[in-house]
């Protein structure tokens, strides 16, 4: 058996398949490399059917806006960067706002996001949105009870507009358990290239846990509806909660070259589900 092998190279799945094989005894990492190629075909084939999607939508002038919340370290980010990993950047844009200015503080909360929202032909990932004020604020105390209860107020409504007025809103929370967001947490902290993301809102993730759970919970509860649901997703596994959140929005639209996609867009239920009050979720 050769010393190293780049697997890269081996785009032939039959191939890689007969090499591991011939070398199962001798390579413990047979199970991990392995899936981690499948796994990468797989994204591959939905990568281009994002950008059939991402055609569609320049085409038809469509509106749509991919809100990604949940716990710190819950996968959002990495699930974004492969969202967007080969699209035309021209139409479409990643949203990652900071702490307000001491002007928008003052300004209708909604304001700040509300310049932010798609234009025709163009789709936007918000990485966090105007959901902070409904967990992540109260929680820390960055915002007011008397400031909280009118957004959960406002919120439908808000969203309701944007439906009206032909915006596509898909709203995802990434799930994650309590272990496995102290595992992150404890990687990013090794980790020279991720040391960033650790923030004190982080530091504050597990102790505050119940509160967040509370706060999740009202948030659902008040602002789960028909026309801008929220989908819960499972992403203990970080690489299936990325190909089915992927799949989800792809199901939802009958954008030009579906027909002939090369990959099932049947998105897996035991890792993507619509919520309702007794959704199994990890992060409970």
């Amino acid at each position: 058996m050769e010393k190293t092998i780049d697997f890269t190279k081996l785009v032939d799945k039959k191939e890689l398949t007969s090499f591991l094989d011939k070398n199962k005894k001798d390579n413990p990492l047979y199970e991990k490399v392995l899936a981690n190629y499948k796994y990468q075909q797989e994204l591959l084939k939905l990568q281009g059917e994002l950008v059939n999607f991402q055609n569609w939508v320049i085409t038809h002038k469509k509106k749509v806006a991919i809100i990604f919340e949940g716990r710190d370290a819950s996968g959002k980010g990495g699930t974004i960067r492969r969202f967007t990993e080969h699209l035309n950047p021209r139409a479409m844009r990643v949203v990652a706002l900071n702490k307000p200015t001491e002007v928008e503080k003052n300004q209708w909360y909604f304001n700040r996001y509300i310049k932010e929202l798609p234009n025709a032909g163009e789709v936007v990932f918000f990485d966090r949105s105007w959901y902070n004020r409904s967990v992540v604020e109260p929680v820390m105390g960055f915002c007011t009870e008397k400031q909280y209860n009118e957004f959960m107020v406002q919120v439908p409504e808000f969203e309701h507009m944007l439906y009206e007025s032909g915006t596509e809103i898909i709203k995802f929370w990434f799930s994650v358990s309590k272990e496995e967001q102290l595992r992150r947490f404890q990687s990013r902290l090794s980790d020279p290239l991720k040391k960033w993301k650790y923030s004190p809102v982080d530091e504050k993730g597990q102790e505050l846990w119940d509160k967040f759970t509370h706060y999740k919970d009202q948030m659902f509860t008040r602002t789960h509806n028909a026309f801008s649901p929220w989908i819960i997703v499972k992403s203990n596994n970080k690489n299936a909660a990325r190909l089915e959140s992927i799949r989800y929005v792809l199901s939802l639209f009958n954008y030009t070259e579906k027909e002939k996609s090369k990959t099932h867009l049947l998105v897996d239920p035991n890792v993507v589900q619509r919520y309702f009050r007794l959704v199994k979720q990890l992060d409970k």
